[in-house]
């Protein structure tokens, strides 16, 4: 009978440089990885790149000359090409994600669903909390998936995250564990997940690093760095009736809205923001230095927008030129 680790070597095996490189997604009950795996294959390990070999990886906080941000709030930045923790304070620290939880959402719905599916909103899309963001999506309305992860993620509206939840999963509960499920594979061990919102939750919550994790991975996707650079979006669906709903939308991203300069020579490619009472002011960004070089970026727990801002130039300051 062959093992289970000689299937993954035949199917995770790629060519790479001189030799070959083995790569495994994280896994919490896994037996296997990249290392045994190559060095049952008779690789050394010099060649078994682990789970984290293209990531950025810290075991606490790294402090940065001249740089503060607010005592109680959580700040990371990430150089992504040359896997550099440039700042951290925080970083593992459980907090509560507010809508940058929508990240996870899109990246599961994106991984799940082609953007052409048409979702259809049912009785339950507005079970929110009072004075959640909505907009304006009522039961039996439709649109396709494209529409709503715009809505969702540039008006942070939570009506969206529900409409794309039920109609991705079958149901809220089933898209959830999806949600976790995804986040048990990217590596982010301190997340769970209860909804697809972001609203209130105390078994919801996140870390800023299991944030950088589930934020480089939408990054991959193509539509999802399209929607993040959106300043503004403007759509037509169709009520139960099948008559036209028309939705105009702006950016929670003050940054995107000319709201906020970024420091000199570094350019904001899109981002995600939150913000709840429990959670306080959230963003993550992806953004580049003037040389083309990217960097992720995430402050968490501050008091209010203007400290947001302020903290988040702090660390883009860090970015070196080029």
């Amino acid at each position: 009978m062959v093992s289970l680790s000689c299937v993954l070597f035949i199917l995770t095996r790629t060519l790479s440089g001189c030799g070959m490189a083995f790569g495994l997604p994280y896994h919490e009950n896994s037996t296997d990885s990249s290392f045994s795996i190559a060095q049952a294959a008779g690789e050394s390990a010099e060649k078994a790149d682990g789970f984290a070999s293209s990531l950025c990886v810290t075991d606490g906080a790294v402090a940065a000359d001249g740089v503060t941000i607010s005592e109680n709030a959580a700040g990371v930045l990430f150089d992504v090409n040359n896997r550099e923790v440039l700042y951290a304070q925080n970083v593992f620290t459980q907090l509560y994600p507010a809508s940058l939880t929508k990240v996870m959402t899109a990246l599961v719905a994106l991984d799940n669903a082609s953007p052409d599916t048409v979702l259809t909103a049912s009785e339950t899309v507005n079970q929110l909390e009072p004075g959640a963001q909505t907009a304006g999506i009522m039961p039996g309305d439709t649109m396709t998936l494209n529409q709503a992860l715009h809505i969702m993620l540039i008006n942070s509206a939570n009506d969206a995250a529900n409409l794309i939840a039920e109609s991705v999963g079958g149901t809220t509960e089933s898209f959830v564990q999806m949600m976790n499920d995804e986040a048990a594979k990217l590596g982010a061990t301190k997340t769970h997940f209860v909804n697809s919102n972001g609203l209130t939750d105390e078994n919801h919550y996140t870390t800023p690093y299991d944030i950088y994790l589930i934020f480089n991975s939408a990054m991959q996707n193509e539509l999802f760095r399209e929607i993040i650079n959106t300043a503004t979006y403007s759509t037509v669906y169709h009520d139960r009736d099948g008559n036209d709903k028309t939705c105009d939308v702006t950016t929670t991203n003050q940054y995107l809205t000319g709201g906020v300069s970024a420091p000199q020579g570094i350019t904001i490619v899109g981002g995600k923001t939150g913000t709840t009472n429990a959670a306080g002011h959230c963003l993550v960004l992806l953004v580049r230095n003037s040389a083309g070089n990217p960097y992720i970026t995430i402050v968490m727990r501050e008091t209010n927008q203007d400290a947001l801002y302020t903290d988040m130039n702090s660390l883009l300051g860090l970015i070196p030129a080029g």
